[in-house]
């Protein structure tokens, strides 16, 4: 057993991981099996990478530089959001705030005015249900095309860190590193996007499930300096406190998809079973997935099946039956000896011959 998990090396101090391949496939074709699977097709999808800018001038920076030294130069800038893991409502969190509506379909809504939802990929309440009259592009046998809208309100704050070639009287350099956390929106006073869009659905109509509407976005942070000059965009004050002009961009990426279910069926190579990790006390282990009931399955599990006739139901009981006398008992006597040897030893007496 390994206590260090998926490291490439038993370092204590390797603080990263690899992942465990789950899924491996030896190249042979005869290995494949067709599988039927129950998922959500993506009718279509449309993407967009937006930007929005926030100026800051006069930003502090801690710790301050140690007394005596002057920035050379600006080693690197790096950018990442703000989010605290023990509270995800934190109003801090960098948040994207995604609202959107259409023309050409409605979201279906309940008697309360609440949007439907139902359960995506992610696992949460994350897809609207569609309705159109789409029955005059399906006459066509096309797509009917719905045109939206969407504002992304931005809130929250992102942290900067500076990179600073420090030198000393001595001119001996050492990167120095500072930090500060700026917001870029508040609650009250979002940073919007707003952007356009147009995407196809498939009949609403002829479909025993309702096209459904989902959409996802990603966001990164970038800086630089203003005007990317450190003798005028950083000051250091008297105390060694630095302060910035910077531009920050929220850089975000969103995608829209019309998804629908549906049944596939896929070449598999087998059932996914990640290594066990386990301690020397237990000997067994129950498994986690029902085995499959092909009949090659079947066969490998649990060796070759023989189909019975109803007559042959018949006579097998009949002479296993310890009391009774069966008129084909030499047809199945090998059978009758197991059926004896059961009921002697659950100390029922057995048929005389």
């Amino acid at each position: 057993m390994s206590c260090f998990c998926g490291r490439g090396s038993q370092d204590l101090f390797q603080n990263c991981c690899n992942s465990n391949t789950l899924c491996q496939f030896d190249g042979d074709i005869s290995s494949l099996k067709p599988e039927p699977i129950y998922v959500q097709k993506v009718y279509d999808a449309v993407a967009f990478h937006l930007q929005g800018m926030k100026s800051v001038s006069g930003q502090s920076f801690s710790p301050c530089i140690p007394c005596g030294h002057r920035i050379r130069r600006v080693v690197d800038i790096r950018c990442r959001k703000k989010f605290n893991p023990d509270n995800v409502d934190d109003p801090t969190n960098l948040k994207l705030d995604v609202h959107t509506s259409i023309s050409g379909a409605t979201f279906l809504k309940n008697s309360a005015g609440e949007t439907l939802t139902a359960v995506g990929a992610d696992g949460n309440f994350s897809e609207k249900l569609l309705f159109a009259d789409t029955s005059s592009c399906d006459d066509q046998c096309m797509g009917t095309p719905v045109f939206g809208t969407q504002n992304i309100c931005i809130t929250g704050n992102v942290i900067i860190e500076l990179d600073l070639l420090l030198c000393d009287s001595c001119n001996n350099e050492s990167v120095f590193t500072i930090c500060t956390e700026v917001c870029v929106a508040e609650k009250q006073q979002p940073l919007v996007l707003t952007n356009f869009f147009e995407i196809c659905m498939p009949s609403a109509i002829d479909t025993a499930f309702l096209p459904r509407f989902t959409e996802f976005c990603s966001s990164a942070c970038e800086s630089r300096l203003a005007t990317n000059n450190h003798g005028r965009d950083l000051c250091i004050d008297p105390d060694g406190t630095v302060t910035a002009n910077l531009i920050i961009a929220i850089c975000v990426t969103c995608e829209k998809k019309i998804v629908v279910p549906v049944q596939l069926c896929v070449l598999s190579t087998g059932f996914v079973q990640a290594p066990i990790q386990q301690n020397a006390i237990c000997q067994t282990f129950p498994g986690l997935f029902p085995n499959q009931i092909r009949p090659c399955d079947t066969r490998e599990q649990c060796g070759e099946q023989e189909e019975e006739t109803e007559s042959d139901n018949a006579c097998r009981r009949d002479c296993c039956d310890p009391c009774s006398e069966c008129e084909c008992r030499d047809s199945c006597e090998d059978s009758c000896d197991a059926c004896r040897n059961r009921a002697g030893r659950s100390g029922r007496p057995q048929p005389r011959r």
